[in-house]
């Protein structure tokens, strides 16, 4: 992209007052429409502009489109930023312009933070009668810490963020995190859980944990909370975070121990009922992972257990044979 391309791109005041937004939070084109007064459509051409410039980049997740700063022109963006804020010292007009889209920002931070209220407060009863089974989330937290605790924890991918609460814990250790979910509405609640993070530091992305859309070897470290027992078949899904972990990575798996609450299968959709510490060794085996000694936490009829592995140095792809042997 010439640099040329560049400035024509911010030759717009919508345009401009777009760019500002961008550089406190990602945003749906919708709500960039909501904060600027005018019509989806031409929110959406001036968005095409930017990214066509590449000053922003787009991402869809499923009806919704998201709008974000470009990772890939970071230098740019950070001074076209520095300029915007300068522009603001000078023109009295632009910084009055500025503040009130941070205010109307303000105002759908506050939605999205309601919205998750909402969805807490629907599902409340759920979550506590299956925290009442086992330990203190607070307990397996500060565990699973000090299980990660020996190495940076670079670029982490949080697989099945559901609420974003292992992003928001790990955020202040991480170079970046991608939280990932497969439930749109579940992302929504993350978003607004994490929405005071820096753009720059966090992504949510929707996807499925059997088929991760990342570049082989892309993290550093991969935690999958309270996530696995959810697969019909958990390989594939291990595979997979054995495919975008970089040789030497770590992954952290936290699940409950083999158990015999049928009930659970049908309160709470948990297709598997927990795992054998043998069989989780022969998953990560199968997946490219030397494991670790497993933690146990035994804080009630549900045993908390904390899987950790090192991805093996030579990363290949996984073929089928080694698959099926784990199965």
């Amino acid at each position: 992209m010439m640099i040329e391309d560049i400035f024509k791109a911010l030759g717009d005041p919508t345009r401009l007052r777009i760019a500002r937004l961008l550089g406190a939070m990602e945003l749906a084109v919708g709500e960039l429409a909501q904060v600027l007064g005018q019509s989806q459509p031409r929110v959406s051409r001036h968005v095409g502009i930017l990214c066509d410039a590449g000053l922003a980049e787009r991402r869809r997740e499923g009806s919704w489109v998201f709008l974000r700063q470009s990772e890939s022109r970071a230098p740019v963006i950070e001074a076209v930023q520095r300029l915007l804020a300068l522009a603001e010292t000078e023109e009295p007009a632009f910084a009055a312009l500025c503040e009130a889209d941070r205010r109307k920002l303000a105002a759908i931070r506050d939605a999205r933070a309601a919205a998750a209220e909402t969805y807490f407060a629907r599902h409340a009863g759920e979550w506590d009668e299956l925290r009442a089974l086992h330990s203190a989330d607070a307990d397996v937290e500060t565990r699973l810490a000090e299980a990660l605790a020996d190495s940076p924890l670079g670029a982490l991918l949080d697989i099945g963020t559901g609420t974003g609460r292992m992003a928001e814990l790990f955020a202040p250790h991480a170079d970046r995190i991608v939280a990932l979910d497969k439930n749109l509405e579940m992302l929504r609640v993350a978003r607004a859980k994490l929405q005071h993070l820096p753009t720059a530091q966090i992504e949510l992305v929707q996807g499925d944990f059997a088929d991760l859309p990342f570049a082989d070897a892309s993290f550093d470290t991969v935690v999958l909370h309270q996530v696995l027992h959810f697969a019909a078949d958990p390989l594939p899904a291990l595979a997979e975070a054995g495919r975008v972990t970089r040789g030497g990575g770590r992954i952290a798996i936290v699940d409950f121990a083999s158990h015999d609450h049928e009930e659970l299968r049908t309160r709470h959709q948990h297709v598997r009922l927990g795992f054998s510490d043998q069989q989780m060794a022969d998953l990560l085996k199968a997946a490219g992972f030397a494991e670790a000694a497993p933690i146990a936490l035994d804080g009630g009829p549900l045993v908390v257990k904390i899987w950790t592995a090192r991805r093996n140095a030579a990363h290949a792809s996984l073929k089928t044979p080694a698959l099926e042997t784990a199965r």
